[in-house]
C-alpha cells in the first residue's frame, strides 16, 4: 500500500515575526492535501514559538488544518513548563485527520543544553522521558527530533516499539555538520529498516537545507532548497525485510540487511555488556 508524504522546507519568518509561521504552515497543509499527501512534515519548532515566555501556541491551528484537509500534520512547538524560569519541553507533535494531536518531548541530550544564548531559540530546555510511537492507518509512526539522529538509541527505541516511518525534523542550517547529518539520516533508516523523514528551517535562500526521505535501500528524495517535496512511500518492502532473515545470497535481492530488529540479530543476553552496570 502506497501513501504520500509532503516534506516542507520553508523560508521561516524572522524570530521577531515568528507568529507569521502559523498561517504559512496552514497554507502548506492545504497545498499538501491538494497534492494528495497523507502526511505533511514541518521542521523542528515550526510553526513555533521559538522563545520563552511563549506568546502563542500553534496546536489548535494545526489540528484544525489537519481535520479540515483530512491529513496527518507533523509540526514543532514548545510546551511551556515555567514562564518565570523560561523552561519548556521541545516538542514534535502530530495532528491526526480527525483533529486530535499526540506529542513527543525531546529526550536527548539531557537539559539544559544549546537552546539559549543563540540567535534563534531562547528557552531553558528540559528533556522528556518517553518515546513517541503512534498508530496510523498507514503504519506506525515514530517521532524524534533534529540532532537525536546522532544518538542511534533514539531511532532504535522507536523501531523496537514498532515504528515503521520515523519523522525526525531538524532546526536550522547544518553548516559543517551537513555531510555527517545527511549520512546519519540514511543510516538510521538502514539499521532500523524504517523510512526516515527530515527537513529544516531556512531563513533565506543562501542557506543549505536538508530535506530527505530515506528508505533502507535508497534515499527516495533529498533537496537543499526551500520548498515542498512530495514523495510516494510504501512500507511493503521494509516489512518484508523486517519479517525475513539474512541468508546466503540475500545480497542479490536486498540492498540492506534483513531482520535486524529480530532474533537473528538481536542479543538480549548481551544487553548488560553493551550497557555495563557500574561496579560497586
Amino acid at each position: 500500500m502506497t501513501f504520500r508524504v509532503a516534506v516542507v522546507q520553508p523560508i521561516t519568518n524572522p524570530i521577531v515575526e515568528e507568529e507569521k509561521n502559523v498561517p504559512d504552515a496552514v497554507a502548506f497543509v492545504g497545498r499538501a492535501a491538494t497534492e494528495g499527501a497523507h502526511f505533511v512534515c514541518f521542521p523542528e519548532t515550526y510553526p513555533g514559538p521559538w522563545r520563552m515566555p511563549a506568546k502563542f501556541d500553534p496546536t489548535q491551528a494545526m489540528a484544525d488544518a489537519a481535520k479540515k484537509h483530512k491529513i496527518h500534520v507533523v509540526y514543532g512547538t514548545l510546551e511551556p513548563i515555567s514562564h518565570n524560569e523560561q523552561t519548556a519541553y521541545n516538542l514534535i507533535n502530530m495532528a491526526y485527520p480527525d483533529g486530535h494531536t499526540v506529542k513527543y518531548r525531546r529526550t536527548h541530550p539531557n537539559g539544559p543544553w544549546i537552546y539559549t544564548g543563540g540567535e534563534w531559540w531562547e528557552f531553558q530546555y528540559v528533556a522528556g522521558n518517553e518515546f513517541g510511537v503512534f498508530d496510523t492507518e498507514h503504519g506506525k509512526v515514530g517521532l524524534a527530533m533534529c540532532s537525536e539522529v546522532y544518538m542511534p538509541e533514539v531511532a532504535r527505541a522507536l523501531s523496537l516499539r514498532g515504528a515503521e516511518i520515523i519523522f525526525m525534523p531538524a532546526g536550522t542550517d547544518k553548516r559543517k555538520l551537513w555531510a555527517t547529518w545527511r549520512h546519519l539520516i540514511w543510516a538510521r533508516a538502514i539499521e532500523n529498516l524504517a523510512v526516515v523523514v527530515t527537513t529544516q528551517n531556512m531563513f533565506n535562500h543562501r542557506e543549505r537545507g536538508l530535506a530527505m526521505v530515506a528508505a533502507p535501500e535508497e534515499v527516495m528524495c533529498e533537496s537543499t532548497a526551500a520548498g515542498m517535496f512530495v514523495v510516494d512511500v510504501s512500507l511493503d518492502r521494509l516489512r518484508e525485510m523486517r519479517n525475513s532473515k539474512d541468508e546466503v545470497g540475500s545480497a542479490r535481492d536486498f540492498s540492506a540487511k534483513q531482520g535486524v530488529l529480530g532474533e537473528q540479530w538481536q542479543r538480549p543476553d548481551l544487553h548488560d555488556k553493551i550497557f555495563p552496570k557500574a561496579s560497586h
